[in-house]
């Protein structure tokens, strides 16, 4: 963290000696959990570490896994990060991370060994299994391929609902990837995933994902780009669509400098 002065109006400071009196530790020890990155304390101009109330109580933290749960730095950053909450603002999906921890508990299969098989690390996959954020697009589409299910199956997409969606009335299903809103086009068990997707500036699948089925897209507003097994590129611009296979990988983003909405769908509903 870069040294910065702090004012006498900021919130309560500890020096190193308070903070590690409060945390049980000595202060050595304090300097060697940052320079593990473990905790990481304002700085005055001097260099004189402060601590925040809000750092004391993660360096307790620390002090506890370290002494009662035995964990190494790695393993207490680990938990830490699982711990921590969303960051604000971060759209989350409650719902959705309660059934990938169902999902994964109903097959009898530990955290570590399901965020390894997917490319994640244990930390993410528990944060999005406590608050349904923190993850890539492709990240979410390859868990629900592991499960053998559908990312709109685990968004409770298949209850019944209305043949008819009105304007401005579609349901919208919070996804947990950060400039993506999804509205559900036609609820219920249906041949086909119908969604409308809004994509904000610099929105992205974050990578290249395959599933079976067929898919169609048709752009409203925006420009999108699309990537289909990794060299046929695609820029497609208002009223353009495109129709391809899903077992292509296909990675896609907003290539535009506002937002950018696509009619997308999936047949079989695959998505």
């Amino acid at each position: 963290m870069q040294d910065k002065s702090l004012s006498a109006d900021d919130a309560p400071m500890f020096r190193v000696a308070e903070a590690a009196r409060a945390a049980g530790v000595a202060a050595s020890t304090l300097r060697l959990w940052e320079t593990q990155g473990l905790i990481a304390p304002e700085r005055r101009a001097s260099g004189q570490r402060l601590y925040t109330a809000t750092d004391v109580a993660r360096l307790q933290r620390i002090a506890f896994l370290r002494r009662e749960a035995g964990l190494n730095p790695a393993a207490i950053r680990a938990t830490l990060e699982a711990e921590a909450p969303p960051p604000e603002g971060a759209i989350t999906n409650e719902a959705l991370g309660a059934a990938l921890r169902h999902t994964r508990l109903a097959r009898g299969e530990k955290l570590d060994e399901v965020a390894q098989a997917v490319g994640l690390s244990a930390s993410a996959l528990s944060t999005l299994e406590r608050t349904g954020a923190g993850v890539s697009f492709k990240a979410l589409a390859d868990l629900a391929q592991y499960y053998g299910t559908t990312v709109s199956r685990l968004s409770g997409q298949e209850a019944e609902g209305s043949p008819v969606v009105r304007a401005r009335a579609a349901r919208v299903w919070p996804m947990p990837v950060e400039g993506v809103r999804v509205e559900v086009l036609a609820e219920g068990r249906r041949q086909m995933d119908c969604h409308r997707f809004i994509l904000a500036p610099g929105a992205a699948s974050d990578g290249r994902y395959d599933h079976e089925g067929e898919e169609f897209i048709t752009v409203l507003e925006g420009r999108f780009r699309i990537t289909l097994d990794e060299s046929e590129l695609h820029e497609l611009g208002p009223g353009d669509s495109i129709y391809f296979e899903s077992r292509r990988p296909h990675a896609w983003a907003n290539a535009a400098d506002g937002r950018t909405v696509v009619i997308w769908i999936n047949t079989p509903p695959t998505f």
